[in-house]
């Protein structure tokens, strides 16, 4: 009797134990499956950027050589716009991951920090956490990021960038809006012996003209 007694315990025993294993082993699949999904989130976050630079340098050596075929512009010029573009591009893909971290948590806090009512209609910045208004324009100097919906933007990267204000001017059309120049005075210097070489020469005037008006309007 007592020896049926002792193996029940040891029986017990051991089923304790291999519930305890059981447990165990369980706790380690569950690591082990949310481990494969955090590698699977990442696998997929670093083919998605890695799409993206591949677009990007696409789309920068396309740009670059079509100005050296369809503008003539110099080769070494395109050179150097082609290693920007792949400087450009592979710092963007590098950093993507921090600056979208970094703006939505940004847009997040603005987001309820302003919503009050403070308007960016007329255009705004922020820069080192300090609101920037640019409602009559003004110049970016330095890299600087700010938010946009689905991800963070970069300006001022290559140099210095201008912030412009559009307005609407009375023929409806939107743009940058400029305060003129003044009148241009063209004088052009006609002698002419008498009336009939002065008719002949009236496609030599229009002609001269035509190359003052064009000229004017690349200067402007």
């Amino acid at each position: 009797m007592a020896d049926y007694i002792s193996d029940i315990q040891d029986l017990d025993t051991q089923l304790d134990q291999l519930e305890g294993a059981i447990s165990a082993t369980t706790k380690v699949s569950a690591a082990f499956q949310a481990e494969l999904a955090g590698m699977e989130t990442s696998i997929s976050a670093a083919g998605q950027q890695a799409g993206h630079l591949n677009k990007n340098l696409s789309s920068g050596l396309k740009s670059a050589f079509s100005d050296l075929v369809f503008e003539g512009a110099k080769l070494s010029d395109v050179l150097r716009n082609v290693a920007m573009s792949m400087i450009e591009s592979t710092f963007n893909s590098s950093i993507a991951p921090l600056t979208d971290a970094l703006g939505g948590a940004l847009t997040a806090g603005l987001t309820g920090l302003f919503s009050g009512g403070l308007a960016f209609e007329k255009g705004g910045a922020f820069s080192q956490g300090r609101v920037m208004p640019f409602a009559k324009g003004g110049v970016v100097t330095a890299p600087t990021t700010f938010p946009m919906r689905g991800g963070t933007g970069l300006m001022g990267e290559a140099g210095p960038e201008a912030i412009m204000p559009l307005s609407r001017g009375a023929d409806g059309a939107l743009g940058v809006r400029t305060n003129g120049g003044g009148s241009v005075t063209v004088n052009m210097n006609i002698t002419s012996p008498d009336v009939e070489s002065f008719r002949r020469s009236q496609t030599q005037v229009a002609a001269g003209l035509n190359r003052a008006v064009q000229r004017g309007r690349r200067n402007f």
